[in-house]
């Protein structure tokens, strides 16, 4: 814009500026109304959280009564399929979890992707064992299902041994870094 464009809109404008002063007291007015205004604010921003608390209050009970309701048991004993079987699942199980104990006895943090990637397999594994035991509930006496329950206990087992040889691997390789 150029400067008589400038001048003539003040010049059109010049009589519609409000040049009157407030009257007296005006500023204490306003700031009183300002921390009224605050206030009022304040105290809703309190009581708005009230209505969740009670959604989540609801929720929680939702919750709990789900995850603590009695369950139909979906388990199978395997020793009500066979004392054998039962036999064999406590002993891998034993072995498990000393193995397990073994492993998570490796406190080098760079071995700790090499564990969490163990326990990780083994985790799907089990989920696997879960669904031959609901197998199992179905036909107890298939006995391809309870040779896949062996497989699956001995492939826990190899995943476990191949972890610890791969940190073996590691401590052999970072003890000859050391010594040259």
């Amino acid at each position: 814009m150029s400067k008589d464009n400038i001048d003539s809109l003040f010049k059109n404008l010049e009589n519609d500026f409000d040049i009157e002063n407030p009257d007296f007291g005006h500023e204490s007015r306003f700031l009183q109304k300002l921390n009224t205004q605050k206030s009022i604010t304040n105290h809703r921003s309190k009581n708005i959280w009230k209505p969740f608390l009670g959604i989540a209050a609801s929720i929680a009970l939702l919750v709990s009564l789900f995850v603590f309701s009695p369950k139909e048991d979906t388990k199978i004993n395997l020793a009500d399929i066979s004392p054998e079987m039962a036999k064999t699942e406590t002993l891998f199980m034993t072995s498990l979890k000393k193995e397990l104990e073994n492993l998570n006895s490796e406190d080098m943090p760079e071995y700790q992707e090499i564990i969490v990637d163990a326990l990780f397999q083994i985790k799907i594994l089990e989920e696997d064992y879960n669904q031959l035991i609901l197998g199992l509930k179905e036909q107890p006496n298939n006995q391809l299902v309870l040779d896949a329950m062996i497989l699956n206990f001995q492939s826990r087992i190899n995943v476990i041994q191949d972890t610890k040889e791969k940190i073996e691997v590691l401590k052999k390789s970072n003890n000859q870094i050391t010594i040259i």
